[in-house]
């Protein structure tokens, strides 16, 4: 049987398709007692609200027709936003050279957040590749429990 989040991709794609828009992720999470399915979008130019109502809209009524889901769950849909988490290796891959933020499961040097640029992806092992403070920095998945894209002003 498929994941709740695969199948919501599947069943969204076309929506989005149609909206111009391309799906970023599906999260499938519980917060404070209440669950949720997000789906994420991004766009060149921005995800505006009118593309989130109208793949909302058509999401709602095809996961109401499938019914995928027992019980209750609040459906947001929404663009991934400027400091979005990269996940998977395209992300890192497109983003190389653009600000991040790294967040690790245990310190470095009395830091568990570093931030930097991304400047490589080992498509093999999974490692990244930070430049911060004029120095390098390489972090193995295992270490790390986030990155993500950092808006600098």
């Amino acid at each position: 049987m498929k994941k709740i989040t695969e199948l919501t991709a599947e069943l969204a794609a076309p929506a989005i398709a149609e909206a111009g828009c391309t799906l970023w992720d599906v999260e499938y999470v519980k917060e404070g007692g209440t669950w949720y399915l997000r789906v994420l979008l991004d766009k060149d130019g921005g995800v505006d609200i009118l593309d989130c109502e109208s793949i909302s809209r058509k999401l709602s009524d095809l996961l109401d027709e499938a019914d995928p889901i027992e019980g209750s769950y609040t459906l947001e849909v929404g663009s991934a936003g400027a400091e979005r988490s990269l996940k998977r290796p395209s992300d890192f891959i497109r983003f190389i050279g653009s600000p991040v933020l790294v967040k690790l499961y245990r310190a470095i040097d009395g830091r568990k957040e570093i931030p930097g640029t991304l400047t490589a992806y080992n498509m093999e092992d999974g490692t990244i590749t930070i430049t911060s403070g004029g120095q390098e920095c390489v972090f193995g998945k295992k270490d790390v429990a986030l990155i993500r894209l950092r808006v600098e002003f």
